[in-house]
């Protein structure tokens, strides 16, 4: 008993204490990165759906040089989840080994669709155009799916499953509302504008879907609810609900505003990061200090510290070169969006 309450509440003074809270903040830091930098471009990828032909080259031509390398915070991430975290892991994995291949099967996809789209006969064309918003979908729809089953704890029930089909397509609305922030931002004309309307559609979708997810959760997860509704962690956790809302107030009102094409073209891609951000911190928040609720703790779930702290310098190593990487790659593409080109 005594051995089981230290792996709960270690000594956070010693190694065996704080690296496997270093290792749980690096893996929600690249895992947060990957859903806002890849959750834009599959955004893209919905909202072709329904756009003319010249409109999806321009769509697909302003996330060409980023959507491929935004998938590696996706890699580093689950990384970091098996060598660190390898308990967790080996159940994580076995829930979700259906809507984790549906989810590879679509990121596929969509990197096949990427080069045949162009480089295959013309008739082809709207065939791929359909396999790349396909994939995105899937991919969308798939990560919606295993983050509800993941915060359930993987619970079985017609509840749960709706809960996951909520939480899927909630999911995807946020990220077709992130893609078209990205539009609005690196877009001018015709598709900036079609990017505004598709934003208004998304906008009512990804509230309903916040407000359905911040009401079932705490009846789907007892420790959710407990954590949720307990004084006075229910004042320090009111601030992230309040701040969403008044940014989906913003959001929704930049819309209507001629400015969203102009010089405040970059405000509704920077405030659904801010919500996606917020979101974060909430789950965060309640299922600290779980890698997987109820059952095992980041310290019971984590790997030797002698393990760790190997594992901590390449971790220190591979982390700043895919930040400078990112950097650079948006930094040399930052601008206005030019015409689709393959080489």
């Amino acid at each position: 008993m005594d051995a089981l309450m230290n792996l709960s509440n270690p000594d956070l003074s010693t190694p065996a204490g704080w690296m496997p809270l270093v290792f749980l903040g690096l893996m929600g830091l690249s895992l947060l990165i990957y859903v806002v930098l890849d959750g834009y471009d599959l955004g893209v990828g919905l909202l072709m759906l329904g756009a003319s032909d010249a409109h999806k080259d321009q769509m697909v031509a302003s996330i060409g040089p980023f959507w491929d390398a935004n998938e590696t915070w996706l890699v580093l991430g689950v990384g970091i989840l098996l060598v660190a975290f390898p308990k967790a892991h080996g159940l994580i994995l076995q829930a979700l080994y259906l809507p984790v291949a549906l989810m590879l099967l679509g990121l596929m996809l969509r990197g096949v669709a990427f080069d045949f789209r162009v480089k295959a006969p013309a008739d082809w064309k709207p065939f791929w155009n359909g396999a790349f918003i396909a994939g995105s979908a899937l991919a969308a729809l798939s990560q919606g799916w295993m983050l509800a089953r993941y915060i359930t704890g993987f619970a079985e029930g017609p509840g749960y499953t709706a809960f996951a089909l909520l939480i899927a397509l909630a999911l995807a609305a946020a990220y077709a509302m992130l893609g078209a922030g990205w539009l609005i931002m690196k877009m001018d004309g015709a598709v900036q504008t079609l990017a505004v309307q598709r934003a208004k559609l998304a906008w009512p979708a990804v509230v309903l879907g916040l407000a359905g997810v911040s009401l079932m959760t705490p009846w789907v997860s007892a420790t959710v609810s407990e954590r949720w509704f307990r004084m006075p962690e229910l004042i320090a956790l009111l601030p992230i609900p309040l701040m969403t809302g008044l940014s989906l107030l913003a959001l929704r009102a930049l819309l209507n505003s001629h400015r969203v094409r102009g010089k405040l073209c970059w405000l509704p891609f920077a405030l659904m990061v801010a919500i996606m951000l917020l979101g974060a911190l909430g789950l965060a928040y309640s299922l600290y200090p779980y890698v997987l609720i109820d059952r095992l703790t980041v310290w019971q779930a984590a790997a030797a510290p002698k393990s760790l702290a190997v594992i901590l310098w390449g971790v220190l190593v591979t982390l700043p070169a895919i930040l400078i990487y990112t950097w650079f790659a948006y930094r040399v593409f930052w601008g206005k969006s030019s015409e689709l080109r393959y080489a």
